[in-house]
């Protein structure tokens, strides 16, 4: 028996008939172009504290609730370079976050100004990151502790999940900055 080579592999697009009608290969649906899954299924939303505009950060608003809370790309964070990341804020260890079923039991219940999580950066500075959002924490990014660079990426870069209550989602939308306004006003700067 020989071994099979890269040919015996090779997929030919084949017009497939099916109950009488032909069915096009599934190989010209490819769109170069495609929005990402955070283009695609979240809002971008911002938190600007008033008297620190260099460290913004993004709420990722999905329409089932969930919130991925992290940095936006403009954090003076990312300009002096992030050497580490601590979920130990206080007497709490954010990383110690259990929950369990539907409702997200058991976890810590979030103000708006509630730390998340201490960034360091390579001059010592530290900066908190705040939850933006008032509700459950769900779990916390542990991935960004051994790798701080990830938190560049929208949507794997995330310092925390958080569960609003439904009640409080549209208040939350109007709090926050819209991406639009958002770049408004980071092009005033």
């Amino acid at each position: 028996m020989t071994a099979p080579t890269l040919e015996d592999y090779w997929y030919e697009a084949e017009t497939q008939e099916i109950c009488g009608v032909k069915v096009p290969s599934i190989l010209n649906d490819f769109i170069e172009n495609q929005p990402s899954i955070v283009e695609r299924f979240y809002t971008k939303l911002y938190s600007v504290p008033p008297n620190k505009t260099d460290e913004p950060q993004q709420i990722l608003f999905h329409s089932n609730r969930i919130c991925l809370v992290g940095l936006a790309k403009e954090h003076v964070a990312f300009e002096k370079g992030i050497r580490s990341i601590s979920f130990e804020v206080g007497k709490f260890d954010r990383s110690e976050n259990k929950v369990s079923g539907r409702k997200k039991s058991g976890g810590m219940i979030l103000q708006a100004d509630s730390t998340l999580a201490l960034v360091t950066c390579v001059d010592g500075s530290v900066y908190k990151v705040r939850s933006c959002v008032q509700g459950k924490l769900v779990e916390v990014n542990e991935r960004i502790v051994s790798r701080p660079d990830l938190m560049r990426t929208s949507g794997e870069g995330y310092v925390a999940i958080v569960m609003p209550k439904i009640e409080h989602c549209d208040v939350l939308k109007e709090k926050l900055l819209s991406e639009e306004a958002y770049r408004e006003m980071c092009e005033k700067k």
